[in-house]
């Protein structure tokens, strides 16, 4: 997999996140879910194009690519888990959101997949 830096993972996974909940996501529903601005978001959007991750469609909506949609999807499982993982060791469920989104990005898929393994043998994956 090509690696891409953390903050367009981010956005590909507030893409998707955004997809499944309202059933499209535009520019301007990232820039409030991830506190940034507009111009910052185009010009992510421009690079996620650019870089075959992302389409946009005449009404401005955001479209994940195949290539997009296997990184967001990477993330936002990461993120589940290790929320759930982090609540279960008795982290309040903010703080246990945030540090999972620090931790999705950075944490190897050696150690991820141990924590599978030991999420799913307590029930928690």
């Amino acid at each position: 997999m090509i690696e891409i830096k953390r903050s367009a993972e981010d956005y590909l996974e507030m893409i998707l996140m955004l997809t499944q909940e309202k059933g499209y996501a535009r520019s301007i529903d990232v820039a409030a879910e991830l506190n940034v601005t507009k111009p910052s978001v185009s010009h992510a959007v421009k690079r996620l194009r650019e870089n075959g991750y992302l389409t946009m469609d005449a009404d401005n909506s955001l479209h994940l690519t195949e290539s997009g949609r296997e990184i967001a999807e990477r993330m936002y499982q990461r993120h589940q888990l290790l929320t759930r993982f982090l609540t279960a060791l008795g982290v309040d469920e903010t703080t246990a959101r945030e540090d999972a989104c620090k931790m999705e990005h950075d944490l190897s898929d050696e150690s991820f997949a141990a924590i599978c393994k030991h999420a799913e043998e307590r029930g928690l994956a």
